[in-house]
Order: structure tokens, then sequence, then C-alpha cells
């Protein structure tokens, strides 16, 4: 129970309603039991209210007996003792003697009698007042009044009841006296009454407001016993006490059994030495047991405090609580409080503490831990003027793992990886996980630099060995940033900041190698960051434009079609080259809006242009694993007007890497649209047979860096440029040679069979009004200028 709940019980806000059983309040008050207690204290006095019925009806009866026929007297007599025994068998009923609650009809029916008791009470003054002489009203009135009065005490408890019976007397007083006698001694009947009736109400309230406080002292009596009976039950709890001296007194049994002692072993013996035990000789005291000594000698109240006790040379936690104690002098006898053993809470939370700060899947320290263990080595560094290191590590081609053979194999694979990590540690280094396919670690003396960096070196060529996972042998590698503390940042964040901008220029360049942090990678990440912003709002600003590069054929040299090349001029920075926004915007989730606009723009353009003149365009696994794309592409040539096959749709090898078959089905619906599709950079990548026979491309492009290298002699691009015409051949697949720029080069691809040739050679990019007015006057001669 609520400290509030015991005020409300103990001081109840008295409606008068309520009290006089008029009305059920809904306020937090328990009236059921209040009123069981009005109906029992009714019962209580009921006896004594028939006596005083029958003696006062007998002692009128004596005195008017003079003055009213015998047989009057005697009826009335009989009347009134009829009703007061069936009121006294109502009030003694076993339901109200007995009910631990009542109703509020319960209560209202007791006017009942009021109303019956008063009315044969009334006729004595009314029926017989008038034949009184003054002694006979003398006598009336005293009976009578003594009557109310008695009522008034004894039957204060249903107020409701007593007020009616002894306002239907006084009324019939006042009226008998206003009668037969003078206006005063009826005002004075009058005053007496409502005097009576205050009275009666006065002392009602005062038994509901007593009954009410011991409801409520028997309720919060019956909570406290059982939260003691579940205290003592449950066994986990104990109680204790101590003197002024700090001596163990009255020793609990279940204090004592905790100790696993006897408890009159352990009375009057000081209580630091019973909690010590066997350290109390040597004086290698814990920690928790100085503080409990601390606020014993201070006299100070604690809580909760957490301390280790060996019990059976076995630690246990204990959580101890106590208040100081002092007498009614003020002087102070010792201390009381209550222990726990806390030990499997306390094991609960260091298990849920290691879990916290521990890897799940490879055992090794996970983000949280990495972060305390380098703020230590930062403090300790700056603490001895020495310097501490941060590795990030990142694996290469992983994700073709997981893409390729599902995530089981790549969980164990990482647990290869770390396993491979743990043997390269030392005492100086921890290796933790950061998530994904994303390694650290802390190297708390980095003061020998070359050392370092040989361990960057050696994590890479280790990790870049084979691994063989369920008679899979997979190949990756590993991508490492390194930076120093403090030199590469005063903090922990600042420090981690770095080592990622390390890695990423790691992964930048290739992967397969460390970069120690330098202060211009955070130019080139600020440069990144400005260009990601003014990215997002590039095409909105008019920023972007499309240049489009000639397509002819290699035999003729006739304009075929045009591939769009996107281009950005910025007003501040100027041009920005592609390869440097295009894989920004692939990061940044930008390239699928970026994409519709140049899908959009380029077939609004070759529109215009004369048939059969294609335009290719440019598409990015982005785009293909979004379904809703071809719904993009089918509403970019109904806007345009421009028919289905004269659109050419290129995408890269990559965009069959990934896990699933989303793209594929793409690419079929884009296909069944009539939309011409071309492999472009072919042999560059992973270079799969797979995929060509199962999507319907009409062309590879082959990459200029064959070309060149055909160009100057070598035997391995030549090799692999025959191969690829004639699997397209074989296939029925045109073959577009990429990067011709002399009319040497444009001879070799033609005698090695290219269908088609793109290059300086035959133009640059062009702006969209030279490529236009190359569209739509060409002469059907060759385009080389």
């Amino acid at each position: 129970m609520t400290s509030q709940t015991t005020s409300q019980f103990a001081k109840p806000r008295i409606d008068v309603r309520a009290l006089l059983g008029l009305h059920d309040p809904a306020d937090t008050t328990d009236w059921g039991p209040i009123r069981a207690a009005q109906l029992h204290a009714g019962s209580q006095l009921a006896l004594f209210m028939l006596a005083a019925n029958v003696v006062g009806a007998a002692l009128l009866t004596l005195i008017l007996a003079p003055l009213i026929p015998l047989w009057q007297l005697a009826s009335w007599g009989a009347l009134v003792a009829a009703v007061a025994t069936f009121v006294v068998f109502r009030r003694l009923s076993k339901r109200h003697r007995n009910a631990v609650t009542a109703t509020l009809h319960d209560v209202r029916a007791t006017v009942i009698d009021g109303i019956a008791l008063g009315a044969v009470w009334s006729i004595a003054p009314l029926a017989f007042g008038h034949a009184a002489d003054a002694d006979a009203a003398l006598g009336l009135w005293i009976v009578l009044s003594l009557l109310m009065t008695a009522s008034a005490v004894a039957m204060a408890a249903l107020p409701l009841a007593t007020i009616t019976f002894v306002s239907i007397i006084g009324a019939a007083i006042t009226a008998t006296l206003l009668l037969i006698a003078s206006p005063v001694l009826a005002a004075a009947a009058a005053l007496f009454t409502v005097l009576l009736a205050m009275t009666t109400f006065g002392r009602g309230k005062a038994l509901v407001v007593i009954r009410a406080g011991e409801i409520a002292l028997a309720e919060r009596d019956e909570t406290v016993s059982l939260l003691l009976r579940e205290f003592e039950d449950s066994g986990s709890d104990w109680l204790w006490e101590i003197d002024a001296q700090r001596r163990v007194a009255r020793a609990n049994p279940r204090f004592a059994l905790s100790l696993g002692v006897d408890p009159k072993t352990i009375n009057g013996m000081p209580f630091l030495q019973v909690l010590a035990g066997p350290t109390w000789e040597d004086g290698n005291f814990a920690a928790g047991l100085r503080e409990l000594a601390e606020k014993l000698k201070g006299r100070e109240p604690f809580r909760d405090l957490l301390l280790p006790v060996f019990v059976e040379n076995e630690e246990r936690w204990w959580e101890m609580s106590a208040s100081p104690r002092f007498d009614e002098r003020g002087v102070f006898i010792g201390f009381r409080g209550v222990g726990s053993d806390v030990t499997e809470q306390r094991r609960s939370t260091d298990k849920i503490n290691k879990m916290a700060r521990f890897d799940t899947l490879t055992g090794l320290p996970n983000r949280l831990l990495i972060n305390e263990a380098l703020g230590k080595a930062m403090a300790d560094a700056d603490k001895w003027s020495s310097r501490c290191a941060f590795m990030m590590i990142d694996l290469d081609r992983f994700k073709a793992v997981n893409d390729t053979l599902g995530h089981p194999i790549g969980d164990r694979l990482l647990g290869r990886v770390s396993e491979r990590l743990k043997h390269l540690m030392t005492d100086n280094e921890m290796i933790g996980r950061l998530g994904g396919d994303e390694f650290a670690v802390v190297v708390r003396d980095a003061g020998d630099t070359a050392r370092v960096e040989q361990l960057a070196q050696t994590i890479i060529e280790k990790l870049s060995a084979p691994y063989e996972v369920d008679q899979h042998t997979l190949y990756i590698g590993a991508s490492v940033g390194l930076a120093m503390g403090p030199r590469d940042g005063r903090t922990a964040e600042m420090l981690i900041r770095s080592a990622d901008l390390a890695l990423y220029r790691s992964k930048d360049a290739g992967g397969g190698s460390f970069h120690a942090y330098e202060p211009q990678l955070h130019l080139a990440a600020e440069e990144r960051r400005v260009l990601e912003i003014a990215l997002r709002s590039a095409v909105e600003n008019g920023e972007m434009h499309l240049n489009y590069q000639p397509v002819v054929d290699a035999r003729t040299g006739s304009l075929t079609g045009f591939e769009a090349l996107l281009r950005w001029t910025h007003p501040t920075l100027g041009n920005i080259s592609p390869a440097k926004f295009v894989p920004l915007a692939e990061e940044a989730r930008l390239i699928a809006p970026i994409g519709e606009w140049v899908l959009r723009t380029a077939c609004a353009e070759a529109a215009t242009w004369d048939m059969p003149v294609r335009i290719a365009v440019n598409v990015s696994p982005d785009q293909l694993h979004n379904p809703a794309f071809v719904g993009v592409v089918a509403n970019a040539l109904a806007q345009s007007g421009l028919s289905a096959d004269r659109l050419e749709l290129e995408v890269t090898e990559s965009v069959f890497m990934r896990e699933g078959t989303a793209a594929i089905q793409v690419l079929e619906k884009i296909l069944d649209l009539g939309i011409r599709l071309s492999l472009d950079d072919f042999g560059t990548g992973y270079s799969s047979l797979g995929y060509l026979a199962r999507t319907r491309f009409s062309s590879i492009k082959i990459d200029r860096s064959f070309v060149q290298g055909a160009s100057k002699g070598r035997k391995e691009p030549i090799a692999i440029i025959r191969a690829v015409v004639a699997l397209a051949g074989s296939l029925g697949m045109a073959t577009t040679a990429e990067g011709v720029e002399t009319e040497e080069e444009h001879l070799m691809v033609q005698e090695l069979g290219c269908t088609k040739v793109q290059g300086y050679y035959f133009g640059r990019p062009l702006p969209v009004q030279e490529a236009r007015g190359l569209a739509t006057h060409r002469g059907g001669g060759s385009v080389a200028a």
C-alpha cells in the first residue's frame, strides 16, 4: 500500500450525503466496510434501545393513566413494543452483525426504522397531549426528551435513521407545545431537537472517521505482514544488527546461514571481522569492506553497498543497506540493516557486459570494447608522451563471396579471418571486429613505427592467403588504414576518423595495400563532401548535360549511332570528371535519379534524329536491381516517341555479381520491350560466359585497354579480341571496339573482325547541336575526320 493510499484511509474526505446513506461518492474512500461498521454499531445497542422504548412507554402510561382511558394507553404501548421489537430484530440480523461490507441500500433502509419508531412515539404528544395537565405535560416532555437523547447517543452510528426518529418526535412535541402551551416552550423544543440532530450527525461523523482509520491501520498492518512474510520466505535477504561497538547483536539465523556459521558463534563478534572472513588476519580487505568500515565509523546511512564475502572458500557478492539507530535520548546504539546475496545477479551482469563488448560471431572484442581500449591507449600515450596506433582493416572481395556462396559461408570465412588475426596479435595489440567485414587493431605502444607498418603488411599477406571453407577455395584480400596517435588525432574519435580516411585511400587504390594517414586525406574527404552536396542539386540547377560520341560501322565508317556521355559543369568548381562524380553518385545513392534524367534526355534528343541512328545509354547496377526501372524506361520511350529498337542500354558485368536474380528479370522485361542490350567493358571484370548465354545481348563492347595493347603488337590483347569476336559471332552478337584513336588501330580492329568502332579517330564526344547536325544531315559516307 502506498503512503498516499494510507493517508486517504486515515483521513478520508467525509461526504455528508455518503455519511447519511444518500449517495455513493466516486472518491478513493472505500465506503463498503464503513457502512458495515455503521450497521454493526447500530446492532450493538439494539437491545438497550428496545429496553428504553419499553420503559419509556410504561412511564408515559403511568403518567397519563389518570387522564387517558387505559385501553388507549395499552393499545399505544403495545404498538410501541411491537415496532421496537421489529426494529431490534432487523438490527440484530446475522447479515448486519457479520457483514464486512454493506451497500448504500442497506444503510438507507434503516430510515424505515426511524420513521416507524418516530411515528408511534409521536402519537403520545399529538393524541394525548391535549388532555395533559401541567404535571403530565412535564412528565411527557421529560420522557420523550430522555428517549430522544438516548437515541442520539446510542444510535449515532446510523445518523439518517436517528435524525429521522429525533426529528419526527421533536416536531410532534413542538406542535403539541405550540397548541397547549406557549410559543416560547415550542421554540425551546424545536431548538432542542435541532441540537440533538446536530449532535447525532457529529457523533456519526466522528465514529465513521474512527472506523475509517481503523480500517486503514488494519490494511496497512496486513500489507506489512504480507511484505514481511514474503521477505522471510524469499530466502535471499536477511536482517542484521550491530551495537554501538560495531559487534553483531542478535544474529539473524538467515544471516548466519548465509555465512555458513552458527548464529551463536558470531553474536558479539566484530561485524567487520565476520564479513572479512579469512582476509581479516592479513588485512588485505576489499575496497567495499573498507567503504563499509568508513560508513559505520561515520555513523552514516548507506544503500546498496557491494562487497565480496568468502563463504566456505567461495567468493560471494553481498549488497548491504543500513541506517544508524538512536535511543529516545538521542544516544547512538548501533546499526540495523538488510543484506542480499547478489552473486548470481552479478554473474549475469558480468555475462551481459561481456556480450555487450564481444562479437558473437568471431568472439573478438566489438566496436564498444575497441573504442574503450583505444581511449585508454590514447590516455596512456598522452600521460607518458608516447605514441599509440589504430588500424582499420577491410576485406577485399568479401562481398562477392557473400553474394555468390551465401551468408553462412561468409560467416565461416569471417571466423577463419579472425583466427588468423588472433595469431598475429601480442600483448601490445588488441584485435576486434567493428562489424560486417571490418576489423580494427589497437596498438598500445607504437613507438617503433617500422614495426607497426610491418604488422600492417603482415596482416595483408596473411589474410590474402587462400581459405578452405566447406570444400570451397576462397581468395580474398585486405586493405588497411593506419593512423598514429596523438599525431593524427588528439581523441579516439579523431584517430578512428583518420584511420578510416587512410583505409578509404587504400580501397580507392584497388585494395591489397595499406596507407598511413596524411593531412591531405582530410582535404580529399572534404572535397567529396562538398561534391556530394553539390551533386544533389546538379540536375535541378541545370548543371548536367549530355555529350554524344559517334559509333560507326567498322567496314564502311558510316554512322550507326551515338553513345550518350554525362558531363557536369559546376558554376564555381568548373568541369568535374565523370570518373570522380559517378562513383560518388553511386555511393550517395544518387545514381538512380541522375540516370533517369540521362535516359529521358537522351531519348528525347534521339527522337529528333533521322532513322535508323541509335542512342546508347549507360545503366548502373543500382538502377537494374530496382524492378521499377522497367517502368522508367517504358515511360521515357512513350514521352519521347522514340521507337524501342533505337534505344540501346549498356551494362557492365558487375550487375550479375549480386545475390539474386532481380537484375536479370529486369533485363528480360526490358528486352521484351524491343530494346537492345550491350555488354560494356567485357574482359575487364569477372568475364563469365554463363550470363552471356542467359541474356540476349545484341553487342559486346571491347575495352580500349585491349585495343591499345593490340596496337602495340602484344599477343595477349590480340588473342582476347579474336576470342571475343569469335564468341560474339557464334552467339549472333556484334562487337564494338572502344578507344580507337588512329587509322592504324581502325585497320587493326577491322582486320580482327570487329563490326563497329568508337573512338577519337571517328569523333570526340560532341555537344548536342553538333551531334544533332551529324545525325540529321549525314551523307552516308565516312564520319572519320
